[in-house]
């Protein structure tokens, strides 16, 4: 009976839900949210993301970590294919991931480990960041926006300033600037968290661990987030720059037993109460997002879930901490990460209120939920332990707020009616276009019966068009002649696969590139 009864009230929760997700709105929003992420780059304006023909864009994604721990790459590839785990985030309306990394990962000697090669064979042999590039690409084929997240500076542990005796401001900063060159002009990931959780360490008045506008370079987060993100933009200007807040303003904890008043402390990467007197400023306009983190009980049981007026108090708590600069149009706001494993029932409540307190439709606050991976230890995922089927309690409260990623929307180009021999089909598609240069994609796919080993794709662009940089494969350019050469983490095309590579240019994006062919094989 009483499992019953809990059948019926999951029915009854999820038909409410649906309901308030048709009925209820933001004034302004529109009655049906656009699909996916958008189209080109994103930025801000106000305290909305926009994408590149401005169109309000709602991220509403999910973390997948490992890349910052021992196995240098995500969790659970050794369970299951990753284009099958993207697969299924698209499904279900994850439309970003957020990635969490350590700078080990980014070692050029870095071994990603735990990796099952039956199911993902693409992916054997390669570094932590060629199987990145892998994931990336794919989830731009889905439509899906990336985010990059410095999780940590070692897979050791995380910290609270970000910088270790290990790894210096320098290298933290190099690193993301290396990162930065290497998708820039992939619009499937739209920027950099700079560093999780900022936190307070030692006791006010004498911490030592990230302040929040105490003026103190070696302390101050806030400076510290002005000198990466600008590093960041001075070679990839068209990525966001997400900036978390800290736990307690001072960088010290509180002492209750001194005669000091007590400040108002957050969650680790929480507290952005400071942010409106001292802002993050960057050189380049509209490209910053407050990324506050928030967690239930399961995490830590904070002295607001015991107050004799709780779930009522939520609203005020994050008013103070980081939603005025959301209410005041001050900045867009992205929760990078929240969660818990709902065993306490109060948790079950602050998700749903802090659900509705983001907001529904597409102006609502962005988000991206901790997280896929059932392994997390104080959370739990959407997966169960199985890597494969949902927690469905988790997800039928997310559901209502989730905007699913368009095949085609942000970094995946959509795929026009190929042409070409019966070997090889061509899709070509120009993903973004500005004054003297443009942004083009080549999808190239094996449609006859051998494999193309060391697989080479030529074409021919119009005279005074010139390509300025590549990825996913080494470009090189001869007069009108554009030659690409498979990369050698995936230099033999299958029959049936495809590969995508994307470049930029300078001149005009009119008329379209000719003559595609594939080892001397035309492609038209």
């Amino acid at each position: 009976m009483a499992q019953a009864a809990a059948a019926l009230a999951v029915c009854l929760s999820l038909v409410a839900a649906a309901l308030v997700a048709v009925l209820v709105r933001p004034p302004g929003a529109s009655a049906a949210a656009p699909a996916g992420t958008g189209t080109g780059y994103l930025s801000t304006s106000g305290n909305r993301i926009v994408d590149g023909t401005g169109q309000t864009v709602r991220l509403t994604g999910i973390n997948w970590f490992g890349m910052e721990t021992d196995n240098k790459t995500f969790h659970g590839l050794w369970a299951r294919g990753y284009k099958s785990m993207l697969d299924q985030m698209a499904q279900l309306g994850y439309n970003t991931l957020r990635v969490p990394y350590s700078n080990d990962a980014l070692k050029p000697d870095a071994k990603a480990t735990s990796v099952d090669g039956v199911s993902n064979p693409d992916l054997v042999g390669l570094s932590p960041l060629q199987i990145l590039d892998k994931v990336i690409a794919y989830a731009g084929q889905k439509g899906m926006r990336v985010i990059l997240d410095r999780h940590r500076p070692t897979s050791a542990g995380q910290s609270a300033l970000w910088y270790t005796p290990a790894v210096s401001e320098t290298t933290w900063i190099e690193d993301w600037k290396a990162l930065a060159r290497r998708y820039a002009g992939n619009p499937t990931v739209i920027g950099a968290d700079l560093h999780n959780e900022p936190h307070a360490d030692g006791t006010d008045p004498n911490g030592t661990g990230s302040c929040w506008g105490c003026g103190d370079p070696a302390r101050d987060w806030r400076l510290a987030a002005e000198r990466a993100g600008n590093a960041i933009l001075s070679v990839n200007s068209n990525w966001l720059i997400f900036v978390e807040g800290v736990s307690c303003p001072s960088g010290g904890n509180a002492n209750s037993w001194d005669d000091i008043p007590d400040e108002h402390c957050g969650w680790w990467g929480g507290n952005l109460s400071k942010a409106g007197q001292y802002p993050v400023r960057l050189n380049v306009a509209n490209r910053l997002v407050y990324s506050p983190h928030e967690y239930g009980i399961s995490v830590y049981r904070q002295p607001w879930f015991d107050s004799a007026d709780f779930p009522n108090n939520l609203a005020a708590i994050w008013d103070q901490q980081w939603g005025y600069l959301y209410k005041q149009n001050t900045a867009p706001l992205l929760l990078g990460e929240f969660g818990s494993t709902l065993a306490d029932p109060k948790d079950k409540v602050w998700l749903e209120k802090l659900l509705a307190y983001a907001g529904t439709g597409a102006t609502g606050m962005s988000f991206t939920y901790w997280s896929w991976n059932p392994n997390s230890g104080d959370t739990g995922g959407i997966l169960n332990d199985d890597w494969t089927t949902v927690n469905q309690a988790k997800q039928s409260i997310l559901q209502p707020y989730l905007i699913p990623p368009t095949p085609g929307d942000g970094g995946g180009p959509t795929d026009p009616p190929p042409t070409g021999s019966d070997a090889c089909k061509v899709a070509y598609t120009v993903i973004n276009r500005w004054s003297g240069g443009f942004q083009g994609n080549v999808d190239v796919t094996n449609s006859g019966s051998t494999t193309f080993r060391n697989w080479t794709l030529t074409f021919d662009v119009p005279q005074g068009v010139t390509v300025s940089s590549g990825w996913n494969a080494t470009f090189s350019q001869s007069g009108t002649k554009v030659t690409v050469k498979g990369p050698s983490w995936n230099a033999d095309l299958e029959a049936g696969e495809k590969a995508s590579v994307g470049f930029t240019a300078n001149g005009s994006d009119t008329p379209q590139p000719q003559t595609y062919a594939v080892n001397g094989t035309s492609c038209g």
